[in-house]
């Protein structure tokens, strides 16, 4: 019996002992071919970044996603995606503005790029300065006598903005140009924070200072659906005399409006692509195939890839001059404003004024272009910026102001120490107010039964979000949303030689184009970024400049393992939107583009200097 159990005993050790091995082996075998893929990408990483002659042919503009100031997500890492990883953000991707346009810009005199395909299907747009400035590159890669062709299945607006540019349009026989206008969709919670009896505490100063207004109300106000009609009626009109310039046409031509426009469609039977072409918005109505038969008559065929000639945007290597050597600092301030560290989208207080406090600190530096493209946020922030630009400005070097789509509210505040401030004429500036909110639920609580109590030293300690706000608190908490109004118009009034009150004339939180700002006196010029470099270097007294752009430089590994988050998030809302009903996509949208009242309002005093219209342009 003994026997039996020691033979039993050892077969289960010896056992053991296997799966040990067969464990340790699989998982050794997997370490191992980790790390040779891990090598394997670095030096394809590696490989991807040394400069590569294009093949002569076309530069084939093929944006996916939309383009911004400052992505989330370096460019570089797109490439990996790219190349390595078989996965592309498409839809979700965010092109970096001055990266196009650089690539534009070296195509134009890059022997080996004949001209230019705008296929523009999977771009989902820009701000109206950032497709004004690619556009500025379009131009002059067109006017030195290269050809640009556009090629699309249906263009949306932005799209359609790019593609005018181009020598010829081609368009789908069953495709449409979709012009339609401007509109902001905001959503309201007046009667939704009733029925879950929430307490909204808002403070405000500024008659047209919309933000809190979803608090408040079912609707726009009155004096807010005056002001945004005329700054969204004045970004249309821009738009329309762009496209219709480039297109030779009226502008009333390019839109008639919506009765016109459907009479015209009744007249060819409904047809959108015909419709297009007879009212000169389009060149030529062709396929796919008839276009690609077409490209290969003018750029020549690539037996090997079975395409015309032509080099991705995203394969096209960039000449990268030495950001590290630059004697005008780019400093950017790109999304809302919030307290502490910057996170991707958004602008923090703390890692923007260590940029610009580095620059003041760096001998190299002779000027710095601030870029702003912001509808403004956590005033404590902006003030930590704005005291920093200051004291650069005070250190004898000049700060110039490039506003971009935005520059609101704190988006201004962080802008006011500029010895010079350019906008475009579409840019949304001003609205130059403050607010706060504070909401409680003890009303809420009070009906399920949950109630609190305790004991304070002082009604201001007595503050939580489960007890009504201490009338004390209450006024406290308004005069110090005055105050911070009063500090605003100071600072905006002595940055640009006027009183308080002139200022509080065109303040109150209104909203101003860049061109009705440059009337009022808020800007200095209208313009883009080139025109403000010039300015910095002009200011400096340089003759010859060169740019040192502020931005963090993510490790491989950083930018692996994003690339990897980036394509998770791309696949994700696709395989949950099959189980969403259609109106709840469609508030997830609209909650989505309302940008602050979901985001981590962290101002340690509840100020916030936002506006939240000027991002939900559509």
């Amino acid at each position: 019996m003994r026997i039996l159990w020691r033979a039993i005993a050892g077969f289960f050790k010896w056992t053991w002992r296997l799966l040990n091995f067969v464990r340790e082996f699989i998982l050794n075998l997997f370490l191992v071919l980790l790390i040779l893929v891990c090598i394997g990408i670095y030096f394809q990483f590696s490989k991807s970044n040394a400069p590569v002659e294009p093949q002569k042919g076309a530069l084939i503009v093929d944006l996916s996603g939309s383009v911004v100031d400052k992505p989330s997500v370096s460019n570089k890492l797109n490439r990996i995606g790219r190349q390595l990883l078989g996965t592309s953000s498409n839809r979700l991707k965010e092109n970096s503005l001055f990266d196009v346009v650089d690539a534009i810009r070296q195509a134009k005199d890059d022997a080996n790029i004949t001209g230019m395909v705008l296929d523009l299907r999977d771009f989902t747009g820009a701000d109206q300065p950032s497709l004004q400035y690619i556009g500025k590159a379009l131009r002059a890669f067109r006017d030195s006598g290269k050809k640009i062709y556009a090629t699309g299945d249906s263009y949306n607006q932005a799209q359609y903005y790019l593609a005018s540019f181009a020598n010829k349009i081609y368009l789908s026989p069953q495709g449409t140009v979709d012009l339609h206008g401007f509109a902001t969709n905001g959503l309201y919670y007046k009667t939704l924070l009733d029925k879950l009896k929430i307490s909204s505490h808002v403070f405000r100063v500024g008659t047209y200072k919309s933000a809190v207004e979803p608090f408040l109300r079912d609707d726009m106000s009155p004096a807010a659906r005056d002001a945004d009609s005329r700054w969204i009626g004045e970004l249309w009109q821009n738009y329309l005399n762009t496209i219709a310039a480039n297109r030779q046409i009226t502008p009333e031509q390019a839109f008639p409006g919506a009765q016109a426009i459907l009479v015209d469609l009744q007249k060819v039977g409904g047809d959108t692509a015909q419709y297009a072409k007879e009212h000169n918005l389009v060149d030529e109505l062709a396929s796919r195939a008839a276009v690609e038969q077409q490209m290969s008559k003018i750029f020549g065929w690539d037996k090997t890839a079975n395409d015309f000639n032509g080099t991705s945007i995203y394969d096209y290597q960039v000449k990268d001059n030495d950001a590290t050597d630059g004697n005008i600092a780019v400093i950017m301030a790109s999304g809302a404003i919030m307290d502490g560290d910057e996170t991707p989208g958004s602008v923090g207080g703390d890692t923007t004024a260590m940029e610009i406090r580095q620059a003041r600190l760096d001998p190299k530096i002779k000027a710095i272009v601030f870029r702003v493209n912001s509808p403004g946020g956590s005033v404590t922030a902006s003030e930590t910026i704005r005291e920093e630009l200051a004291a650069a400005k005070e250190a004898g070097k000049p700060v110039v102001v490039s506003m971009g789509g935005m520059a609101a509210s704190g988006g201004y505040w962080i802008s006011t120490p500029a010895n010079y401030i350019i906008a475009s004429p579409s840019t949304l500036t001003g609205s130059i107010g403050i607010f706060g909110v504070i909401n409680t639920v003890e009303n809420t609580l009070d009906t399920i039964g949950v109630h609190t109590d305790g004991v304070a030293t002082s009604p201001l300690a007595d503050v939580a979000t489960t007890k009504a706000l201490p009338p004390e608190v209450q006024q406290m908490m308004q005069l110090s949303i005055e105050n911070g109004y009063k500090n605003f118009l100071t600072l905006v009034a002595n940055s640009r030689g006027k009183t308080p009150e002139q200022i509080d004339q065109i303040a109150q939180g209104h909203v101003w184009t860049g061109s009705d700002a440059k009337a009022n006196g808020l800007v200095d010029a209208l313009g883009d970024f080139d025109d403000a470099v010039a300015k910095a270097a002009a200011l400096a007294k340089l003759s010859q400049w060169q740019l040192n752009w502020y931005q963090d430089q993510p490790s491989f590994i950083d930018m692996l393992f994003s690339q990897i988050d980036a394509s998770a998030r791309a696949a994700l809302p696709d395989a949950l939107k099959v189980y969403l009903p259609a109106p709840m996509l469609d508030v997830m949208a609209a909650m989505k583009n309302q940008p602050g009242l979901f985001d981590n309002l962290n101002d340690p005093q509840n100020r916030y200097a936002m506006c939240l219209t000027c991002g939900q342009v559509k």
